[in-house]
């Protein structure tokens, strides 16, 4: 009789096991007649991700982290990086996507969810052959709600490359990083913590654009602002094409047991350090239900940009959703200083630790942004434009 080798090596292909339900099935959360296994579209783009901002209050450490599934792609990755100084700490790790979903886990990064909506755990363990090596242990905890953002799509042409749901969250964080031979005690009151949890389609690198390239547009202004104070959440985010045509918009007042408020049609003058595109300070427009001026002031105290180490479009080394092989895992540390070294951050977006103020309040958050190619309300008139 021939060996039966599935009964004795643990890493054989079941070719059955596509047709056997997973945990999850057991639950009444099916919103197709599919197993919850398997993804509605069979477009290879479906994207199901995370991303967390955990940053103190002078400046001193930005850490970023996220984890992301690629259901059709098969493959579940995850990264996390930490700025100090003109220091880029960076964990990636990727891997095949097994089938139990509620497993937010690869190599030495995972998510633990204690409560959902409310309490979740960050961890990135220590890299055994480098003491000095990022790693964290860190509760996050919500303050404020979770809140929708937006319905998010984009076409070029009649191709449909974007269709995301997103919602965002604010609180606090505790527990402890590491890296670079510094500690640094994560405590609720001197640091703050955002978090965007978003899924939909997304594109993937790898695939032909085809057509859509002819279509490709002039320009692209990214806003993106998580902000909390004591007592609200302010959420603001906006999209606008080369000529400031916006095509997403919303501004956001949370506070906890009140009707959340809308704050009209944000306006962001923004200052720009001379001979970039890396914002310094800004200052948001906004209005209440009255029409009465609300203004938003933005100082900007610790940059990471996302095209470094985070795997974001266009990072040179690893984007999300690329297929690595079985338990990859890559730890590096990049040099920010001289921004001629990473000539592809410019052209992708940054994420801004930033202190906020609002009618005498002050608070922190994320000051998120990306403005590519022409962009007529702030005076660029092409990819190669920056501030006087």
């Amino acid at each position: 009789m021939p060996e039966d080798r599935h009964a004795t090596d643990p890493h054989a292909t079941d070719r059955h096991a596509d047709d056997r339900p997973v945990a999850l099935d057991e639950y009444p959360v099916h919103q197709a007649p599919l197993s919850m296994k398997h993804h509605v579209s069979g477009d290879r783009n479906v994207y199901d991700r995370c991303i967390f901002h955990v940053f103190d209050h002078h400046g001193r450490a930005l850490l970023i982290a996220g984890l992301g599934v690629y259901p059709n792609a098969g493959i579940i990755d995850a990264y996390a990086t930490l700025r100090t100084g003109d220091r880029l700490h960076a964990v990636r790790a990727s891997d095949a996507l097994g089938e139990d979903r509620t497993d937010l886990a690869v190599g030495p990064l995972r998510i633990t969810v204690d409560e959902p909506l409310k309490t979740l755990r960050l961890h990135g363990d220590p890299d055994p052959d480098d003491p000095d090596g990022l790693s964290f242990d860190l509760t996050w905890t919500g303050d404020f709600p979770a809140v929708w953002e937006p319905h998010h799509t984009q076409r070029r042409g009649d191709r449909l490359t974007l269709e995301g749901r997103r919602f965002v969250q604010a609180g606090r964080c505790t527990g402890t990083i590491r890296a670079g031979g510094e500690e640094f005690t994560v405590t609720a009151g001197e640091w703050t913590g955002t978090r965007d949890r978003s899924w939909g389609v997304r594109p993937l690198p790898g695939e032909d654009p085809g057509r859509a390239e002819e279509f490709r547009p002039e320009g692209f202004h990214w806003l993106w602002m998580p902000m909390r104070f004591d007592d609200r959440f302010l959420m603001v985010v906006t999209q606008e094409d080369a000529d400031g045509y916006r095509t997403l918009n919303e501004a956001l007042l949370v506070r906890e047991g009140r009707r959340d408020i809308q704050l009209g049609w944000p306006r962001t003058d923004i200052t720009y350090r001379p001979g970039t595109r890396h914002p310094e300070r800004a200052v948001v427009h906004l209005a209440d239900p009255a029409g009465k001026p609300l203004e938003v002031g933005v100082e900007i105290l610790a940059s990471s940009p996302l095209a470094v180490g985070a795997g974001y479009p266009p990072a040179a080394d690893w984007q999300h959703g690329t297929w690595q092989g079985r338990g990859w895992t890559d730890r590096r540390v990049y040099d920010l200083s001289d921004p001629a070294a990473h000539p592809l951050a410019a052209y992708g977006v940054t994420d801004h630790a930033a202190r906020f103020t609002l009618e005498g309040r002050t608070g922190y958050g994320i000051f998120e942004h990306g403005s590519f190619g022409r962009h007529d309300p702030s005076g660029f008139a092409d990819h190669t434009s920056v501030a006087p």
